[in-house]
């Protein structure tokens, strides 16, 4: 089999690595990849290419499976692109890709269906949401939300008023995410603890639930400053109760699916609810229409069963029958950021330390922004490197993962050294 995977971080490394695992697999093409994709075993890097070149591409190599990693991409219609020339693509259409690409589409589809949610309102003119916000309408702490793709970053929690008409002008007037901030949600702040609960679906209706996982979407220990692209993430068994994943079934994850159908935006690819466990059961703080990242360098780890088997199954509208086999170990991912992340940040450090990782049992560095230059390993993004470690247990899987870390260096590297901790902390006091 020859597969295409599209995008560039460390989610796209992981799903290379757990690919290259398949013995089905001949060889991957990865487009544009990054320095550590470069070195997985069968693949060959691709240059950036837009997505009609990406096709082109895939029908002249006869490409067997495209997956797709950047939500970017399936906002901008490769699936559809892809299907109508009869390459099988893991990735919902465009329609389908709405749910990710507009917040405000996604809470008016919860609405319809009457899938658990935050109350909300939208709004399009930036004059009216400080009239709303200076009315007494909304509690504080609320949510300021840019309705289009802002990288996860878009999402503002605000503490009172002064920092709500912060984020307003910040979100719709200084247009700090691009065309992403043309709309705006403000929606109700939701107490509890986060899960990130994951899918495969094949567009008729049937899914394969995969592990759930918890993000961690702030810089700062403790889940404070601003949001980033995730600082890190865990997977384990224990995560949610098995009574749990069968409301979220029931609840969320089904009532989605049904309710694309019915709406004649069917939905094939990986399905992503991003939820909050409140007092009142799981409540869906976000879409998500591809892998998380880093929530995929802790889910696949995880995977007995072959990827490149299930995505096709899932590109050919074929799960019915399809269950997929998993681990009981734990996984922890760490992220190394950029000093300056999730802002300004430099480039081109050189990055030591990771010969000794490579020799290190149950540990992976996936790389998100590396290039290569002059056989040196060095950063070109914000979030550079994911280390992520499998252990029986989570506090080994945690120590793993430090221990790794340790090992790597480059100037001003970041990261967060609570990872895990509050499940750990929680455990501790149960026992």
């Amino acid at each position: 089999m020859k597969i295409l995977v599209v995008g560039s971080g460390g989610r796209e490394h992981a799903l290379v690595w757990k690919l290259g695992l398949s013995d089905e697999v001949r060889e991957i093409y990865c487009s544009p990849g990054n320095a550590g994709i470069a070195a997985a075993a069968k693949t060959r890097l691709l240059p950036k290419l837009s997505l009609r070149q990406l096709l082109d591409f895939a029908v002249d190599q006869d490409v067997d499976l495209a997956v797709v990693g950047p939500e970017a991409s399936l906002v901008d219609g490769i699936g559809d692109l892809f299907r109508r020339s009869g390459v099988p693509l893991v990735g919902p259409s465009a329609e389908a890709a709405r749910l990710e690409g507009s917040k405000a589409f996604a809470k008016e589809f919860m609405a319809r269906h009457q899938i658990p949610t935050a109350a909300y309102r939208v709004f399009d003119d930036p004059s009216a949401a400080e009239r709303a916000l200076r009315s007494g309408l909304f509690e504080f702490p609320l949510v300021l939300k840019a309705d289009g793709l802002a990288a996860g970053k878009g999402v503002l929690i605000c503490a009172d008023l002064q920092e709500a008409v912060a984020a307003l002008d910040r979100i719709m007037i200084a247009r700090r995410f691009g065309a992403a901030g043309d709309r705006l949600v403000i929606e109700e702040f939701l107490q509890g603890e986060e899960a990130s609960f994951i899918v495969l679906a094949d567009g008729a209706g049937n899914v394969v639930p995969m592990v759930p996982s918890q993000d961690h979407k702030q810089i700062f220990d403790g889940g404070r400053g601003p949001n980033t692209g995730g600082m890190g993430a865990y997977s384990m068994d224990g995560l949610l109760s098995p009574d749990l994943r069968r409301r979220i079934l029931d609840q969320v994850i089904l009532p989605t699916v049904d309710g694309m159908n019915q709406e004649g935006r069917p939905f094939a690819g990986i399905l992503y609810a991003g939820l909050m466990l409140t007092e009142d059961g799981p409540q869906v703080l976000e879409y998500n229409v591809r892998f998380g990242d880093p929530e995929a360098q802790v889910i696949l780890p995880r995977l007995r069963s072959d990827l490149a088997a299930l995505l096709l199954q899932a590109a050919r509208g074929d799960l019915a029958s399809t269950q997929a086999e998993w681990t009981s170990e734990a996984a922890v991912c760490v992220v190394a950021a950029a000093k300056g992340y999730p802002g300004s940040y430099p480039k081109g450090l050189e990055i030591s330390g990771l010969a000794k990782t490579d020799r290190m049992e149950n540990l992976v560095v996936f790389h998100a922004g590396t290039s290569r230059v002059d056989g040196r390993y060095v950063t070109s993004g914000g979030r550079v490197l994911g280390v992520t470690a499998l252990a029986p247990s989570l506090d080994e899987a945690v120590r793993r993962a430090y221990s790794g870390l340790n090992e790597i260096h480059f100037d001003g590297i970041y990261y967060r050294r609570d990872i895990a901790y509050r499940r750990l902390s929680q455990a501790e006091r149960n026992s």
